[in-house]
Protein backbone atom coordinates (compact mmCIF):
# COMPACT_ATOMS: atom_id res chain seq x y z
CA UNK A 1 0.00 0.00 0.00
CA UNK A 2 1.23 3.53 -0.65
CA UNK A 3 2.54 5.63 2.19
CA UNK A 4 -0.04 8.18 2.92
CA UNK A 5 0.45 11.15 5.48
CA UNK A 6 -2.22 13.11 7.40
CA UNK A 7 -2.73 12.70 11.18
CA UNK A 8 -4.43 9.16 11.42
CA UNK A 9 -2.46 7.52 8.97
CA UNK A 10 1.39 6.63 9.11
CA UNK A 11 3.72 4.48 7.35
CA UNK A 12 4.77 1.43 8.46
CA UNK A 13 8.13 -0.24 7.70
CA UNK A 14 5.97 -2.86 5.60
CA UNK A 15 3.35 -0.40 4.18
CA UNK A 16 0.88 1.74 5.49
CA UNK A 17 -0.49 1.68 8.92
CA UNK A 18 -3.85 3.02 9.24
CA UNK A 19 -4.75 4.62 12.41
CA UNK A 20 -8.44 6.30 13.56
CA UNK A 21 -11.48 5.29 15.50
CA UNK A 22 -13.81 2.80 14.99
CA UNK A 23 -17.49 3.76 14.12
CA UNK A 24 -19.75 0.41 14.65
CA UNK A 25 -22.62 -0.48 12.84
CA UNK A 26 -24.67 -3.55 12.94
CA UNK A 27 -25.34 -6.76 11.00
CA UNK A 28 -26.74 -6.43 7.22
CA UNK A 29 -26.04 -2.73 6.55
CA UNK A 30 -27.53 -2.67 2.63
CA UNK A 31 -25.84 -0.34 0.20
CA UNK A 32 -29.14 1.83 0.79
CA UNK A 33 -28.32 2.59 4.28
CA UNK A 34 -23.99 3.11 3.32
CA UNK A 35 -25.68 6.16 0.45
CA UNK A 36 -29.50 6.41 0.37
CA UNK A 37 -30.54 6.30 -3.05
CA UNK A 38 -31.74 9.91 -2.92
CA UNK A 39 -28.28 11.01 -3.63
CA UNK A 40 -27.25 8.22 -6.62
CA UNK A 41 -27.65 11.39 -8.91
CA UNK A 42 -23.76 11.34 -9.11
CA UNK A 43 -20.39 9.45 -9.04
CA UNK A 44 -18.48 11.83 -7.37
CA UNK A 45 -17.00 10.01 -4.48
CA UNK A 46 -16.73 14.00 -2.63
CA UNK A 47 -20.03 14.30 -2.70
CA UNK A 48 -21.53 11.03 -1.89
CA UNK A 49 -19.20 10.97 1.21
CA UNK A 50 -21.59 13.91 2.60
CA UNK A 51 -24.39 11.43 2.78
CA UNK A 52 -22.65 8.24 3.84
CA UNK A 53 -24.26 6.38 6.70
CA UNK A 54 -26.67 9.28 7.13
CA UNK A 55 -29.81 6.93 7.31
CA UNK A 56 -28.39 4.94 10.30
CA UNK A 57 -26.94 7.54 11.58
CA UNK A 58 -27.60 11.30 10.82
CA UNK A 59 -24.73 12.67 11.84
CA UNK A 60 -21.98 10.39 11.02
CA UNK A 61 -20.41 12.15 8.51
CA UNK A 62 -20.04 15.35 11.24
CA UNK A 63 -18.50 13.26 13.38
CA UNK A 64 -16.15 10.73 12.13
CA UNK A 65 -12.35 12.06 11.39
CA UNK A 66 -10.67 11.34 8.44
CA UNK A 67 -8.98 7.97 8.60
CA UNK A 68 -11.29 6.97 11.02
CA UNK A 69 -13.20 3.10 10.47
CA UNK A 70 -16.17 2.04 10.04
CA UNK A 71 -17.01 -1.43 11.76
CA UNK A 72 -20.06 -3.77 10.66
CA UNK A 73 -21.45 -7.15 11.74
CA UNK A 74 -22.23 -9.74 9.28
CA UNK A 75 -23.16 -9.58 5.71
CA UNK A 76 -21.99 -5.79 5.33
CA UNK A 77 -22.58 -3.99 1.86
CA UNK A 78 -25.66 -6.13 0.79
CA UNK A 79 -27.93 -4.73 -1.93
CA UNK A 80 -27.64 -3.40 -4.88
CA UNK A 81 -24.37 -3.81 -7.01
CA UNK A 82 -23.71 -0.17 -7.46
CA UNK A 83 -20.39 0.98 -6.72
CA UNK A 84 -21.51 4.34 -5.46
CA UNK A 85 -21.67 2.71 -1.60
CA UNK A 86 -17.74 1.95 -1.52
CA UNK A 87 -17.41 5.36 -3.54
CA UNK A 88 -19.46 7.40 -0.17
CA UNK A 89 -17.26 5.37 2.21
CA UNK A 90 -13.89 6.70 0.65
CA UNK A 91 -15.42 10.00 -0.15
CA UNK A 92 -16.44 10.28 3.69
CA UNK A 93 -12.64 9.73 4.58
CA UNK A 94 -13.05 6.69 6.25
CA UNK A 95 -9.29 4.52 5.77
CA UNK A 96 -11.06 1.04 5.82
CA UNK A 97 -13.87 -1.39 6.65
CA UNK A 98 -13.41 -4.09 8.99
CA UNK A 99 -16.51 -6.65 8.84
CA UNK A 100 -17.07 -9.91 9.88
CA UNK A 101 -18.43 -10.87 6.41
CA UNK A 102 -19.17 -9.23 2.93
CA UNK A 103 -21.99 -9.10 0.36
CA UNK A 104 -18.98 -10.33 -2.65
CA UNK A 105 -20.36 -7.34 -4.73
CA UNK A 106 -19.20 -4.83 -2.28
CA UNK A 107 -16.05 -6.87 -1.66
CA UNK A 108 -15.09 -6.29 -5.10
CA UNK A 109 -16.79 -2.63 -6.08
CA UNK A 110 -14.56 -1.79 -2.49
CA UNK A 111 -11.58 -3.50 -4.54
CA UNK A 112 -12.46 -1.43 -7.66
CA UNK A 113 -12.33 1.94 -6.00
CA UNK A 114 -9.50 1.46 -3.90
CA UNK A 115 -11.25 1.17 -0.46
CA UNK A 116 -9.34 -1.36 1.78
CA UNK A 117 -11.44 -4.27 3.21
CA UNK A 118 -10.89 -6.56 5.88
CA UNK A 119 -12.65 -9.87 6.72
CA UNK A 120 -12.26 -10.48 10.96
CA UNK A 121 -15.23 -12.04 12.66
CA UNK A 122 -13.50 -11.49 15.83
CA UNK A 123 -12.46 -7.81 15.13
CA UNK A 124 -15.98 -6.93 14.16
CA UNK A 125 -17.51 -8.69 17.62
CA UNK A 126 -14.40 -7.43 19.87
CA UNK A 127 -13.82 -3.85 18.77
CA UNK A 128 -16.72 -1.25 20.23
CA UNK A 129 -17.57 1.98 18.99
CA UNK A 130 -14.82 4.82 19.99
CA UNK A 131 -11.95 2.28 19.85
CA UNK A 132 -8.73 3.62 18.90
CA UNK A 133 -7.43 1.03 15.69
CA UNK A 134 -4.65 0.79 13.90
CA UNK A 135 -4.57 -2.01 11.03
CA UNK A 136 -1.32 -2.45 9.09
CA UNK A 137 -2.92 -3.65 6.04
CA UNK A 138 0.82 -5.33 4.53
CA UNK A 139 1.05 -7.74 7.58
CA UNK A 140 -2.15 -8.19 7.99
CA UNK A 141 -3.13 -6.96 12.10
CA UNK A 142 -5.65 -4.93 13.40
CA UNK A 143 -4.50 -3.71 16.55
CA UNK A 144 -7.34 -1.98 18.84
CA UNK A 145 -4.81 0.11 20.68
CA UNK A 146 -8.00 0.91 23.36
CA UNK A 147 -8.07 -2.75 24.37
CA UNK A 148 -4.59 -3.93 23.87
CA UNK A 149 -5.87 -6.73 21.39
CA UNK A 150 -4.88 -7.46 17.58
CA UNK A 151 -6.92 -9.54 15.38
CA UNK A 152 -4.65 -11.28 12.51
CA UNK A 153 -6.62 -10.91 8.69
CA UNK A 154 -5.98 -12.47 5.62
CA UNK A 155 -3.23 -9.25 4.14
CA UNK A 156 -4.14 -7.96 0.30
CA UNK A 157 -1.61 -10.14 -2.09
CA UNK A 158 1.28 -7.97 -3.93
CA UNK A 159 -0.83 -6.94 -6.55
CA UNK A 160 -4.26 -6.05 -4.81
CA UNK A 161 -1.76 -3.63 -2.68
CA UNK A 162 -0.41 -2.08 -5.50
CA UNK A 163 -4.46 -1.83 -6.93
CA UNK A 164 -5.33 -0.01 -4.13
CA UNK A 165 -2.55 2.20 -3.32
CA UNK A 166 -3.13 3.26 -6.93
CA UNK A 167 -7.02 4.43 -6.03
CA UNK A 168 -8.37 1.25 -7.63
CA UNK A 169 -8.82 -0.84 -10.77
CA UNK A 170 -9.35 2.11 -13.51
CA UNK A 171 -6.19 4.13 -12.12
CA UNK A 172 -4.44 0.85 -11.55
CA UNK A 173 -5.16 0.01 -15.29
CA UNK A 174 -3.71 3.16 -16.50
CA UNK A 175 -0.75 3.28 -14.90
CA UNK A 176 0.28 -0.76 -15.81
CA UNK A 177 -0.86 0.64 -19.89
CA UNK A 178 1.19 3.84 -19.14
CA UNK A 179 4.40 1.70 -18.29
CA UNK A 180 3.60 -0.63 -20.88
CA UNK A 181 3.62 2.04 -23.35
CA UNK A 182 7.12 3.90 -22.03
CA UNK A 183 8.57 0.47 -22.37
CA UNK A 184 7.45 0.05 -25.94
CA UNK A 185 8.31 3.37 -27.10
CA UNK A 186 12.00 2.80 -25.44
Amino acid sequence: MAETENRNNQASPRGTRLEGNAWKFGDDIDTDVIIPARYLVTSDAAELGKHCMEDADPAFVSKISEGDFIVGGENFGCGSSREHAPLAVKGAKVSCIIAASFARIFFRNAINVGLPIFISPEASAKIQPGDRLSVDGVAGIITNLTRNETYAVAPFPPFLQELIATGGLAPYVKKRLAAQEQAVSA
